[in-house]
């Protein structure tokens, strides 16, 4: 990383943090060189790169001060401030039986039309991604395979992948062993892996309210029942309602995103990770730790998983390069604990082992292909991206509505006004040429209706701002007459 964009990156940690007010004054060019031990050269590129990224603006003779617009999700000059009450009531659900597939099934078909703005998916954009780079690392790879693999790299996976995978991990201050990780088809493959080794049909799984749709199909799939709890928007899973599911209920096994949860986007404190593996392990229930999102964090530094705390193995940490690297060469992972065997015995009786030819093309990326480069333009351009959807909501959407502004990940959880119903939603953008994922798909109990995700993983463009307007219309059209704006 050059000099001006580190300091570039501290200036912007500062803003996000709230360090750096909106309206406020940066440092001077003179005082930052001074401080910093910088040229002034090096501060106009940094204050340059912040302009682009709209954080902050020049004023003619006055100096460069933080944007108003960016405060507050760019909800406004003078945004209130987000409410940040809980998205369901904070109390322990009864178990439930999952059946959701065929609403899954409909959001998903709805993205195959490449005229659709795809707003309802689950990945970014493949333009986001050095696909031809990984093209010749796959070419490479390939042509220097040596076909004894195909016995030799079987599960638990190729050895050069696994080794780069656990230096990422040690690099961000965890130790883990070779022998912990398995290579899997994608982190839904692991996840999958995982609770058929600590569950068995019929028992019951903690999961988040929202949660992520595919964990409830996996559920609905093992024939599992649910025991939803609820995930503050700030805070992420609610652990003193845990803690009452755990005295009450046989849980087995609970599945949680513990980083830029999908779809509200909420991220558990380091504290809470700590205590929530804390309370796992005095009931003895296994964390299974989707993690897919984890290097797409906004600031200078990822924040830990709970598998950070986990001291006796009761953690599977699931992993996938889908959603940072290599959308569709379904390569994820997992480290998972006292059930490496287990698992690793699991994949052998269900798919063998990943794609090989994928697996060896990810190792040489990772050894050759400027990695951490990659992941910093990406994070940048989601963030800038996540400003532009802030933006057309705010300038689009009824005055009631409130919006998550999560630090990472693609997704912004959307509350609209409580009379409107977000499958109706669905089905009118869908005859616009615009999908989203309404609420009831992210819950089995079918919660969730006047919520919406929206994903911004896509490069803003016009046909995005229009979509946002039509979306806009749609949703003030099912309010009556009085629907508000923005102002």
């Amino acid at each position: 990383m050059k000099r001006y964009e580190k300091f570039a990156d501290d200036i912007a940690e500062l803003i996000r943090s709230g360090v750096l007010a909106a309206g406020q004054r940066v440092p001077s060019v003179r005082y930052a060189s001074q401080t910093h031990g910088i040229s002034p050269s090096t501060v106009f590129q940094a204050y340059y790169l912040l302009e682009r990224r709209g954080l902050i603006r020049a004023r003619p003779r006055s100096g460069y001060f933080v944007n108003d617009t960016f405060s507050l999700a760019g909800l406004g000059d003078r945004a209130p401030e987000p409410d940040l009450r809980p998205a369901v009531a904070a109390q322990v659900s009864e178990s439930t039986e999952v059946d959701v597939s065929e609403l899954v099934f409909s959001v998903l078909e709805s993205i195959k039309n490449p005229d659709t703005v795809p707003f309802g998916s689950a990945f970014p954009s493949p333009a986001l991604f050095p696909l031809q780079r990984l093209a010749r690392s796959l070419s490479s790879a390939t042509r220097d395979m040596d076909s004894r693999m195909v016995v030799s790299d079987l599960s638990p996976g190729n050895p050069s992948l696994r080794r780069q995978i656990a230096l990422r991990y040690m690099v961000a201050g965890q130790m883990l062993p070779m022998e912990e990780l398995l290579i899997t088809n994608g982190a839904l493959e692991a996840l999958n892996l995982c609770l058929q080794a600590v569950t068995e049909p019929g028992d019951l799984v903690a999961i988040e309210a929202p949660a992520f749709y595919a964990c409830l199909q996996v559920l609905e799939r093992l024939k599992l029942k649910a025991v939803e709890i609820p995930v503050h928007p700030q805070h992420g899973i609610d652990l003193e309602v845990l803690e009452q599911a755990l005295r009450r209920y046989p849980i087995k096994a609970c599945w949680s995103m513990t980083s830029f949860q999908n779809p509200t986007g909420a991220t558990v404190p380091e504290a809470r990770k700590r205590d929530l593996v804390e309370l796992l392990r005095k009931h003895e229930v296994p964390l299974i730790e989707d993690d897919v999102y984890a290097e797409l964090y906004y600031g200078q530094h990822a924040p830990k998983p709970a598998k950070a705390f986990d001291t006796e193995g009761l953690v599977l940490h699931c992993g996938s390069f889908a959603k940072s690297l290599a959308p569709g060469y379904r390569v994820g992972w997992v480290a998972a604990g006292r059930y490496a065997q287990k698992v690793e015995r699991l994949k052998l009786m269900t798919s063998l082992c990943a794609s090989m030819p994928a697996q060896a093309a990810i190792a040489d990326y990772l050894q050759h292909g400027g990695y951490d480069r990659h992941l910093r333009k990406l994070r940048h351009s989601l963030e800038d991206q996540q400003r532009a959807m802030l933006g057309a909501i705010a300038r689009y959407f009824p005055a009631q509505t409130r919006v998550s502004q999560p630090s990472g990940g693609y997704f912004l959880w959307v509350e609209l006004p409580e009379t409107v119903d977000s499958l109706k939603v669905f089905q009118a953008a869908l005859a616009q040429g615009i999908s989203i994922a309404p609420g009831p798909m992210f819950s089995p109990t079918r919660r969730f209706k006047p919520f919406i995700r929206l994903n911004y993983g896509t490069p803003w463009n016009d046909t995005c701002e229009r979509a946002m307007e039509m979306l806009g219309k749609i949703i003030r059209s099912m309010m009556g007459a009085d629907a508000g704006r923005r102002s």
